[in-house]
């Protein structure tokens, strides 16, 4: 019987953000310890990460992007594009390492070695561009796994449900015009919330329009409000498509106690959206899901939710 995987490797912590970076080592070790607690350490596989190659890479990411962000890090710049996007000597190997694993944790679970994996990764993944870093993110992890996906197993409807608070511009703009990948977004409104995108009109583009879905919410939204997306438009959306895997981005700072965002969401509604995505895996895709650490900035929710969502995974 195939398992739940995890992908936890202590090299994540050596993409060094600086003092006072809420995107910090201490959130991997928060988790890992609470994994350990929960036991689940033990029960769920270990995934084994390598470097994701150049060549899969540019699947999603330019050439020049690629360039650019190796020779920084390697000359010692202290970030790439943006003053958020902080690097250090090791970080473009790190990123190119998470990309790696969460690739390696898809592969596993569509050849039915898993049944389910949860990729405990930093840097995350879901603003990075094709050409350039966003918000803390330098490789687009969970839209270059989609990409293998499609090239490796032939998988012509994937769906990618991003509940980070933050609107998954960089994994929207992959998968724009592309009706092979349903890109389902829940964030908080973009009026009041970086990135500044994710507004409920931005739907795809030519073969790809309507194979993007965005679900803004106003600051303080609750738990009733996500559970009503999920009901009245999420479910029905991922019948209809019916995919073949499902792809979590798994943000945990829509939370009310998370310090960068503006919801009101509590513990609970992350294990039901959880059960509820592992019901339309199973309803839909066999049961293969595979999710991947995005956002999540408050010690004691990464150690409350990020077990259950596991355990969740694993049941």
């Amino acid at each position: 019987m195939a398992t739940t995987g995890i992908l936890l490797d202590e090299r994540f912590r050596r993409h060094a953000t600086g003092e006072g970076h809420p995107e910090s080592p201490a959130r991997l070790r928060v988790i890992q310890e609470a994994l350990d607690s929960a036991g689940l350490l033990r029960s769920c596989q270990r995934i084994e990460p390598a470097p994701a190659a150049d060549a899969t890479l540019q699947l999603v990411h330019t050439h020049d992007y690629l360039t650019r962000l190796d020779a920084a890090c390697r000359q010692g710049y202290p970030y790439i594009d943006v003053p958020d996007s902080t690097i250090c000597p090791e970080s473009f190997d790190i990123a190119r390492l998470a990309a790696g694993g969460v690739i390696a944790a898809a592969r596993q679970v569509a050849r039915g070695e898993l049944r389910r994996a949860f990729c405990a990764v930093r840097p995350p993944g879901h603003h990075a561009e094709a050409d350039r870093s966003m918000g803390f993110c330098l490789l687009n992890n969970i839209a270059l796994a989609a990409c293998v996906l499609k090239a490796e197993f032939k998988y012509d409807r994937l769906l990618i449900v991003d509940f980070d608070v933050h609107h998954c511009n960089g994994t929207q703009h992959t998968f724009d015009a592309d009706p092979s990948v349903l890109v389902i977004s829940l964030h908080a409104h973009p009026n009041y919330m970086y990135p500044g995108t994710g507004f409920e009109d931005e739907a795809g583009v030519g073969r790809g329009h309507g194979y993007t879905m965005n679900i803004p919410f106003l600051p303080g939204a609750t738990d009733d409000e996500y559970r009503a997306a999920f009901t009245d438009r999420i479910i029905p959306a991922v019948a209809r498509y019916a995919p073949q895997m499902v792809l979590v981005s798994a943000g945990f700072d829509a939370h009310e106690d998370d310090p960068l965002g503006n919801l009101s969401l509590s513990d609970e509604i992350f294990a039901w959206m959880t059960k509820t995505l592992v019901d339309l895996a199973e309803r839909h895709a066999q049961g293969r899901l595979l999710s991947a650490l995005e956002g999540g900035y408050d010690a004691g929710v990464l150690a409350r939710c990020v077990p259950e969502h596991v355990r969740l995974l694993a049941e």
